[in-house]
């Protein structure tokens, strides 16, 4: 059983936990030990999960992640208004080769997905993503990833595949369960034109950092459809985190980026959540921590709603357009906007529903001043490959 591979978390992590208050959430997390094991995960809804592995990490790392640095900030968190039950499950150390790490991962994401619980991820270098794409085989037949990263990370065809390319090993690998990736907050001047090109030809989304800063609502729609996110501290500016040599001056603000935690968390359709690149710096660890509360914080307030099944609480909006017309519903609880895409209706829904795309309320503004939003597009012709 995979789970034998699980390491428990740190004596220092536990008696940390016997003097925080009573509110704090190491207090409430049902913690892998030594003496008691596993915690039974019946009742979980979510798992928390360190990855140490970082020997494809693209720079080298000098030393492992200090998974436990950051455990010892989440857990002095203060509880919000939760209902949920969370469990630590430990750490996973670096196997024999890194393929039996990636084995490990995969077995222990599947379980927990088939338990229906959220495993949050706490891994060294991004491409631990590739393991945990490859858990939904069987369980979820395509897969929407969203990156928060500065880079695409398609990486050169014959490199190995690393923290800077697990993407190009996800969409050649088979089976090949993906059918949507977005990229929010990538910087240009890291992405060669030839990676921007592959994802328009690819009908990929991909949001610039300087238009997610500005509207930070952006990333909601994006993040609304995903099943997987993969988070790369990187996309955080460095002063944010303690002044990294292996960050950018440029990216995202810590409020930024827990406000795009917060949305990852709040989307019904989110099953796991990985935070990589992490430096062990007591600036990033506090960053982590509140990055990995926010996401519990949106995942207590998730509202699922569709406006095909529950019609009565949408406003439905007809919008005639020169060569399309198109359907927009507004929900009269959370505000949220979703645009009907009829191409994709055989191809990814497989019923005889429309297609739903999670949309802004400026796309409906845009189509009413006849401008169809370039995700719509990508999301129309997609459904006919």
């Amino acid at each position: 059983m995979a789970y034998d591979f699980l390491i428990p978390v740190e004596d220092k992590v536990l008696a940390h936990c016997e003097l925080l208050p009573s509110q704090a959430l190491g207090r409430h997390i049902h913690i892998h030990t030594v003496k008691d094991g596993l915690p039974v995960l019946a009742l979980a809804s979510i798992a928390i999960l360190g990855v140490k592995e970082s020997r494809n990490a693209f720079e080298k790392k000098p030393e492992k992640l200090d998974v436990s640095a950051i455990r010892l900030q989440l857990y002095k968190l203060m509880m919000g208004n939760w209902n949920s039950n969370i469990v630590d499950m430990g750490d996973i150390e670096e196997g024999e080769s890194v393929e039996d790490t990636y084995f490990v991962v995969k077995e222990i994401v599947a379980g927990l997905l088939e338990e229906d619980i959220i495993p949050i991820i706490i891994g060294a270098t991004q491409d631990i993503t590739y393991p945990t794409y490859r858990a939904f085989d069987g369980i979820v037949d395509m897969i929407n990833l969203v990156a928060i990263d500065s880079r695409f990370d398609f990486g050169m065809d014959d490199e190995l595949i690393s923290s800077h390319s697990y993407m190009s090993k996800i969409i050649t690998d088979k089976p090949n369960n993906l059918f949507n990736f977005s990229n929010i907050g990538y910087q240009s001047y890291f992405n060669a034109q030839e990676e921007l090109d592959l994802m328009e030809r690819l009908f990929f989304d991909s949001y610039r950092l300087g238009d997610v800063a500005a509207d930070i609502t952006l990333a909601e729609p994006a993040l609304r459809n995903a099943h997987l996110v993969s988070l790369d501290l990187r996309a955080v500016g460095a002063s944010e985190i303690g002044l990294s040599n292996n960050f950018s001056p440029n990216g995202f603000t810590g409020r930024e980026i827990c406000a795009i935690s917060r949305y990852a968390g709040l989307s019904e359709n989110v099953r796991v959540f990985g935070l990589y690149e992490m430096e062990n710096t007591n600036q990033s660890c506090q960053l982590m921590a509140q990055l990995i509360w926010y996401f519990i914080e949106g995942f207590n307030f998730r509202i699922f709603e569709s406006p095909l099944t529950d019609s009565d609480n949408f406003t439905k909006y007809m919008v005639p357009t020169e060569n399309e017309h198109l359907v927009y519903y507004k929900s009269h609880f959370t505000d949220r906007w979703w645009v009907e895409v009829p191409s994709i209706l055989s191809s990814h829904t497989k019923t005889n529903s429309p297609a739903l795309l999670p949309c802004t309320e400026k796309d409906y503004l845009d189509a009413c001043d006849q401008n169809i939003p370039d995700r719509w597009f990508k999301a129309y012709k997609k459904g006919f490959n």
